[in-house]
């Protein structure tokens, strides 16, 4: 933040140069009308891009009748949401919140309600080396990264974090206390790393061994993203607790904790709660959300110009020797790259594409599900020519 700043917003984001007014599709509009194409999604949250005409009716027509009750009433809507996804995924119950933040919260009181009225002294999670689960204190403890966690000492205790992808670590690691595993199917903040899908099978093989909880973190792979509505169903597994947010309100702010109903028996009255969690406007837009990603059609169309962006930034990479990996699944795709990734990513802005740094050095792609074979081809472009022109 710069000393003059006159900014009243903490300086937690670092400085920002650049404002949008408008979107449109897959497109932002700064006030002088400058174009941008959008391959952040907001951070793989902008599902359906900016503005879908089915989405601001259905916002448009909810905020004309109630915006917000509290769940100390029932609400109609939020039952049939609810339906609707436990009838599209795994899950039997549903708890909604704001957030992925909120929604991995939950998920870790899921699991220890669990065992607490099991009582049985199943107290460990363990998490995975290059997570991250948001940035609440049990989410700064469960995935043990010192770049976000620095400054929050003492963490919570309970969290056991192993090397990624590694079936020898995850094997020493369990024991009679071990009562959840916790994992991304797609590591985003730690440099689009995907699980191996042999991997995700031999967790739910342990889980099952072990009578552990399998507590999937979907927030950023999940809800369409991946080319399947959540990406853990590419691996033909189903987990027991599962976080969801970012995608599944395109834009606006909508969590949810999806779970079994077995797993979920800990959850009696009282035991959490959120005030906006599940209103009447992000339910709105949730359920036409959720109509539209979980069309077959649109799921195909989204795997097909993922393999089209795949193939032509593989191209792309056999050109360069600054490009070191492409690498991701479905339309959260990395390119890691040996020159400083945002100082790459600001480049990319400048010439009117926008992505996400990573970890690991990795630029993010995280584009609207909606893009089109037009789309990637601009973005191609864009970053053909700027690694082109990198020295």
């Amino acid at each position: 933040m710069k000393k003059n700043s006159t900014s009243y917003i903490m300086p937690t984001y670092g400085d920002r140069d650049l404002t949008f007014e408008r979107g449109r599709g897959c497109y932002l509009f700064t006030p002088s009308g400058e174009k941008y194409l959008d391959f952040a999604g907001g951070i793989a949250v902008n599902s359906l891009g900016h503005c879908h005409p089915k989405l601001v009716s259905v916002l448009k027509k909810q905020s004309e009748k109630l915006w917000h009750t509290s769940n100390l009433y029932k609400n109609k809507n939020q039952e049939l949401y609810a339906k609707e996804l436990c009838e599209n995924t795994f899950a039997n119950r549903v708890f909604f919140t704001n957030s992925g933040a909120e929604a991995i919260e939950c998920g870790l009181k899921v699991i220890k309600s669990y065992w607490n009225l099991k009582n049985k002294n199943k107290k460990n999670i363990i998490t995975f080396k290059g997570a991250f689960h948001g940035r609440t204190f049990a989410a700064l403890s469960a995935q043990k990264n010192k770049k976000y966690s620095d400054g929050f000492t003492p963490l919570l205790s309970g969290f056991k974090n192993i090397p990624f992808n590694d079936e020898e670590s995850l094997i020493k690691n369990i024991n009679k206390e071990t009562a959840a595993i916790l994992i991304e199917p797609i590591q985003g903040e730690g440099g689009i790393k995907p699980a191996q899908l042999k991997f995700l099978k031999f967790v739910r093989n342990i889980c099952d061994k072990n009578n552990i909880l399998l507590f999937l973190d979907e927030v950023q792979s999940g809800f369409g993203r991946s080319g399947k509505l959540y990406s853990y169903e590419w691996a033909k597994i189903k987990p027991d607790i599962l976080a969801t947010a970012k995608g599944i309100g395109s834009g606006f702010p909508l969590g949810a904790c999806l779970a079994t109903k077995e797993a979920s028996i800990g959850m009696t009255q009282g035991i959490h709660g959120s005030t906006y969690g599940g209103n009447p406007l992000g339910i709105s837009v949730g359920r036409e959300v959720l109509k539209i990603i979980s069309d077959k059609n649109f799921l195909t169309k989204v795997d097909f110009i993922s393999r089209y962006l795949w193939k032509n930034l593989k191209k792309i990479q056999s050109s360069y020797n600054s490009i070191v990996e492409i690498r991701g699944a479905g339309l959260l795709l990395g390119i890691k790259i040996k020159q400083n990734n945002v100082m790459v990513s600001n480049i990319l802005k400048k010439n009117r594409l926008l992505t996400v740094p990573a970890g690991d050095n990795v630029i993010r792609l995280a584009p609207p599900l909606i893009i089109n074979k037009k789309h990637a081809d601009e973005a191609l472009t864009i970053i053909n020519k700027t690694f082109k022109n990198l020295k």
